[in-house]
């Protein structure tokens, strides 16, 4: 395996690393499984930056080398598997499963596309309908691969303004990874960052409390991002054109009815997650957690009777590896709090610093942290148990700081290569997509936008909502 020179800096940093913490006159205070516990971070932090190795084998074994040495137990390590937020990703990839086998998101999008009679209007609808999905669909990979055909079908109604189709294919990632902040289910990074909370505070956000977080954030950050691609990627004579899209053409190009009477499975499937939606976002008042009912949806979706898909068949689309990655960053998160290691990283901070220039810096890192660290759930693991620690010792509530470092890390738009739905419409044989140019010009306005966006959030409406800024 040939290192490339980002790799080889990585290593040199991960090595040089490693030899001063096994030097034991070193950083006084710091114990044996602290040490230990940062070279395994530090390793495995190099590993996922400048190596082609699968993220997950690398998080297993830095979990494995934790376990062996007696860093953390391995009830710990096997235990993380059996999360509550494990099960409620299991859970929700199998509801994901009957709505696409439905094709009740054809009809969706006929609802709203086809009422769009400008390009202004097409694009927020487009927008609302993918912002809706967050709820349906867990994971931006999974909701990237719901929304090609629509995308496609538009596509082709489009093909004779090429910059209207271009401009199309940089929308529907850019509001994918921008409106996942919406949902406790939109992305793995979500899930990782509400154990840390829990492991390390014994603090816990719900599915509803995320809600009332996130989705304000995500409506807000998505419009304001279809703007910023309507604008740099059309000019003003292709906006002026009228649009008419007609739910016979978005027909053509989807297997499933788009109109007419519905289907006792489509029926069956609509109410079901309905039902499921509404239970989640109304746990205070029944005390029922989410994964149990995302466990209870799945069942009859998959049942032979009421479901609309086989169990197997659903199962064969839930990202064991993602799973398993989360299991092992969940042990990771553990090993650098119990052992000391995280509160002694971030001793030296000061701590009489404003609670909103931590702030900012935590979102600027985050937001940056892409061009590093390419795996959004790799960037929570990595960045969240730091940041909660440091917010601790500085004085900031630690749930503010995790939420605030969790949703920056959604912007990942610089590269072709920086997120999977980026990479998914930038490769699509036949239609004209986007280029590196074009990310990296919307990127110049989208990063500090959005970063800002995420800082207004953290100080001025989360507060209004429970979460205040300092502790």
């Amino acid at each position: 395996m040939t290192l490339n020179p980002r790799s080889t800096i990585a290593l040199c940093l991960a090595l040089s690393l490693c030899a001063l913490l096994a030097v034991p006159t070193n950083f006084p205070g710091l114990g044996g499984d602290a040490r230990f516990t940062l070279a395994v971070f530090a390793l495995a932090t190099c590993a996922w930056i400048g190596t082609p190795i699968d993220d997950t084998y690398i998080a297993l074994g830095a979990g494995l080398a934790l376990t062996v040495t007696g860093v953390i137990s391995s009830d710990t390590l096997f235990g993380t598997l059996g999360d509550a937020t494990v099960w409620l990703l299991i859970c929700a990839f199998v509801l994901a499963a009957a709505v696409s086998r439905t094709g009740l998101a054809g009809r969706a999008a006929v609802f709203l596309v086809s009422g769009a009679r400008t390009v202004r209007q097409l694009v927020h609808l487009t927008t609302a309908a993918l912002v809706v999905t967050a709820f349906a669909v867990p994971a931006t990979s999974g909701r990237a691969a719901l929304a090609l055909p629509v995308f496609l079908a538009l596509a082709k109604v489009l093909a004779d303004r090429k910059r209207l189709v271009v401009m199309l294919a940089l929308l529907f990632p850019t509001v994918i990874l921008l409106s996942a902040v919406a949902t406790l289910i939109g992305a793995g990074a979500h899930l990782i960052t509400v154990s840390v909370l829990w492991e390390a505070t014994g603090q816990h956000i719900g599915f509803t409390q995320w809600l009332l977080l996130g989705l304000p954030l995500a409506v807000a950050s998505s419009h304001l991002a279809a703007e910023l691609v309507l604008l740099t990627t059309t000019r003003r004579a292709d906006r002026r054109g009228p649009v008419l899209i007609t739910p016979e053409q978005i027909q053509q190009h989807s297997e499933q009815p788009v109109t007419g009477p519905w289907s006792q499975a489509e029926k069956r499937c609509a109410l079901l997650m309905a039902t499921v939606v509404l239970l989640w976002c109304s746990e205070p008042l029944h005390h029922v957690p989410p994964a149990l009912v995302a466990l209870i949806g799945a069942v009859i979706a998959s049942s032979p009777a009421l479901g609309t898909v086989r169990l197997k068949d659903a199962l064969k689309t839930v990202p064991w590896s993602l799973l398993l990655f989360m299991a092992a960053t969940m042990a990771m998160g553990v090993a650098l709090a119990d052992s000391g290691a995280a509160k002694w990283l971030v001793s030296g901070l000061p701590t009489d610093g404003a609670p909103v220039v931590f702030l900012a810096v935590v979102i600027v890192v985050s937001t940056a942290a892409h061009l590093v660290l390419q795996s959004r759930s790799a960037r929570s693991s990595v960045l969240v148990p730091l940041v909660v620690a440091a917010a601790v010792g500085v004085g900031v509530n630690p749930v503010a700081a995790a939420l605030a470092s969790t949703a920056a890390a959604g912007f990942c738009h610089t590269l072709p290569a920086s997120a999977k739905p980026v990479t998914l419409f930038a490769q699509i044989p036949g239609t004209p997509t986007y280029t590196p140019r074009d990310l990296l010009r919307l990127s110049a306005f989208l990063a500090p936008l959005t970063a800002a966006l995420v800082l207004l959030f953290a100080v001025a409406v989360w507060p209004l909502l429970g979460v205040s800024v300092t502790r």
